[in-house]
């Protein structure tokens, strides 16, 4: 590989990511070409997307997931949190690799995988990826109707995801895992990015800070150049709170769920939450470092079931059914 070549890879991002370069501009015109009009001249004089501005951040992302996951139709309400696409394919990849690790390097594909997106949201981006890149089954949950009946018309409007997702309405606000997963219902991982703010004016805060380092510009009171309602980005007791619920929850389901995992945006939050997994007495925890741009975090994992238990889950559910393995790398 040339210098130049290294030099355009954000070599953050996993080996599999397929953003890991930098963005074609032109081929993501291409696959939307609205896009063309938020195209600017950043302050090395390189035309990029205006990042401080949340219908330009939106088209991208909509671009992304039509020229790389053949995504046709991806349409949510504006009030509703747009993800990026880069940095949720690399918390699949990454659980992709975990699953590999204890299925001798080889990641189980197809629908022997079924992985719960806590949070589901009304982009459905996590299992959007999960089934294109793996084939994985899905299910999502979701404290508000509004984002499931949104998640529902992109599942139905794109036949790649027709069958793979079942959407599910989380009736308590508080609960994680209660409500929505039954007795019989078997998960080989959970995902979920909490929502990390105390309050709006949290979340206000740190976007100012955001559009100030991508702009220049001082703003008041900002638009979130990555939307979201209130549920996706505030909860009572911000992140460290969401992450106790779901850490507490989840010994009472140990035996339904091969790995528990979570994204922890804050670092601050690490040794709470290590403290806790350690009064729940868990076989294994696991940190997963996650970086995308300049922006660092980690991915935790945990499971409750004993070595003897996660053979007879891997020989009876990822050996017996679905297409060929694929090998990490």
């Amino acid at each position: 590989m040339s210098p130049d070549k290294k030099q355009q890879e954000k070599v953050r991002l996993h080996a599999r990511n397929k953003n890991r370069e930098k963005y074609d501009l032109q081929a993501l015109t291409l696959s939307n070409p609205e896009l063309k009009h938020y195209i600017i001249s950043n302050r090395c004089g390189v035309d990029s997307v205006d990042f401080s501005n949340p219908i330009a951040v939106k088209l991208l992302n909509r671009a992304l997931l039509n020229h790389y996951y053949g995504i046709k139709n991806w349409e949510f309400p504006a009030e509703n949190l747009c993800p990026p696409i880069p940095g949720r394919a690399d918390y699949i990849h990454h659980i992709a690799d975990l699953l590999a690790e204890n299925n001798f390097d080889a990641i189980p594909l197809g629908n022997k995988i079924t992985c719960l997106d806590v949070g589901l949201g009304a982009s459905c981006v996590y299992p959007i990826i999960g089934v294109v890149e793996y084939g994985w089954k899905f299910i999502g949950s979701d404290i508000d109707p509004n984002s499931i009946a949104s998640a529902q018309n992109i599942i139905h409007s794109n036949a790649v995801l027709k069958g793979k997702i079942e959407c599910r309405l989380q009736e308590k606000p508080t609960a994680i895992f209660k409500g929505i997963l039954d007795k019989g219902d078997k998960i080989d991982v959970s995902i979920c990015n909490p929502p990390f703010h105390r309050s709006l004016e949290e979340a206000q805060k740190g976007t100012r800070r955001k559009i100030k380092n991508l702009s220049g510009r001082k703003v008041k009171t900002p638009e979130l150049n990555f939307s979201g309602i209130s549920g996706e980005l505030i909860c009572d007791g911000g992140e460290y709170q969401f992450l106790q619920n779901m850490i507490r929850e989840s010994k009472e389901i140990s035996k339904n769920c091969y790995w528990f995992s979570t994204l922890v945006s804050k670092q601050s939050n690490l040794n709470g939450v290590y403290k806790l997994l350690n009064q729940m007495a868990p076989t294994q925890v696991k940190t997963i470092p996650m970086a995308t741009g300049n922006k660092s975090s980690r991915i935790v994992v945990w499971t409750f079931l004993s070595l003897e238990e996660q053979k007879e889950w891997r020989e009876t559910r990822w050996e017996t059914s679905g297409p060929p393995h694929q090998r990490k790398g």
